[in-house]
């Protein structure tokens, strides 16, 4: 594997490109991680992650537009013509307390390696000059696809590395070495705030197969999901197909996943992870949603719609069948042209009939036995009408 290359490969990418000309006086610019194993691999990296040896203020110059520092961490992002850089300062970490945020120091290039999460992102390419840095099992276990991590306290210094490894053997299709699984299925996963821990998730979610994902992460170590968590549910691809383009994938993938986790676990793991309110009770809701089998057995278009009516998206789509179809696919766009508005000018008093009445129409209109506003007018009205005498 030529790692030599990865300047060729990094410039047919604009930012690449971009980044090199900015990068080519200076002898101290590393293009290093995920960034250069995805080109290595032939694949067009997400992000390009770059380091500097030293101060990154010249590059910042270099590259123009507008930067955000922070300065703990020896990092800043650099956002210019469209595009966004991810630029650091070589460092070492150390770890108060296994967990924690590192605390970070300015350190060389092959320090900076040392203290990364596995040895396929342990490879570094200098921009000016094409030279390599590496692990010496790097590139080996590239080639033999292979995630190795790179000393023995890795899962203990940061237990997300757990959801990263799986992230990494269900994208790229690679095996996890012995001593690595071994390590994994010793290491304690909750050992870190629910906020890093709930990023995790939801970059899992986003992956293209979440479900692979989080078989891998099972069978790497048994507490790093919730108790009752299914990896594989069944009913998830009928539900994925049902919601299409609408509603939210990920909040379907958790919920089909979660439907066997107890309520009030499920709520604490949610507020834990630091989902927001909304996303919660979607997850919540549509994990167990106890009216899927009205929806299933409505046996009218009415009758779907006062089934469906309020549930989010996620949840109808779940509930799956015919009926779950025709509802997201036609019925919940359904509406009256007309409003309360309008009956009180024809001379109906305010009040909770006016509701009634719409409903009514409404209810009328989904049935497809009426159609147009005149209609939906004289219905409503004609419901009023009888609802007095």
């Amino acid at each position: 594997m030529e790692a030599a290359t990865v300047v060729d490969k990094l410039s047919a990418i604009p930012q690449g490109a971009r980044m090199i000309a900015a990068a080519k006086q200076l002898d101290n610019v590393w293009l290093v991680g995920g960034a250069v194993r995805d080109l290595l691999l032939g694949v067009e990296p997400r992000e390009l992650d770059v380091v500097v040896e030293g101060p990154i203020d010249e590059l910042l110059e270099a590259l123009g537009g507008e930067s955000q520092r922070f300065e703990r961490f020896g990092t800043a992002t650099v956002t210019s013509e469209g595009a966004r850089f991810d630029i650091a300062r070589t460092r070492s970490e150390s770890y108060a307390h296994p967990g924690a945020l590192p605390d970070v120091s300015p350190s060389t290039i092959e320090e900076d390696l040392a203290r990364r999460d596995f040895t396929i992102n342990a490879i570094a390419v200098r921009l000016a000059d094409g030279s390599v840095r590496s692990n010496p099992r790097s590139l080996d276990d590239l080639a033999g696809g292979l995630l190795r991590v790179l000393h023995p306290g890795s899962f203990v210094d940061d237990p997300t590395r757990l959801w990263r490894c799986a992230r990494y053997a269900a994208r790229l299709g690679f095996q996890v070495e012995p001593e690595t699984a071994a390590l994994a299925a010793a290491a304690l996963p909750g050992a870190v705030s629910g906020e890093r821990l709930g990023h995790e998730l939801r970059l899992a979610l986003r992956e293209p197969s979440p479900t692979a994902l989080f078989t891998i992460l099972e069978d790497l170590n048994a507490g790093a999901l919730v108790e009752g968590f299914d990896p594989r549910p069944g009913s998830l691809d009928s539900a994925l197909d049902l919601l299409g383009e609408q509603g939210s994938a990920p909040l379907t993938t958790l919920a089909a996943c979660c439907a066997g986790v107890e309520l009030d676990l499920l709520t604490r793991w949610l507020n834990f992870l630091q989902f927001s309110a909304e996303d919660r009770d979607c997850v919540l809701v549509a994990s167990r949603w106890v009216t899927g089998e009205p929806l299933r057995n409505a046996q009218s278009r009415s009758a779907i719609a006062a089934a469906a009516r309020g549930a989010p998206l996620e949840a109808v789509a779940l509930a799956g069948g015919e009926n779950a179809r025709l509802w997201l696919s036609e019925l919940r766009h359904v509406g009256l042209k007309i409003t309360g508005d309008d009956l009180i000018a024809a001379g109906v008093e305010r009040g909770p009939m006016v509701g009634d009445a719409l409903n009514h129409a409404l209810d009328k209109t989904l049935d497809q036995v009426i159609a147009d506003r005149s209609e939906q007018l004289n219905t409503a009205l004609e419901f009023l009408n009888r609802s007095s005498q």
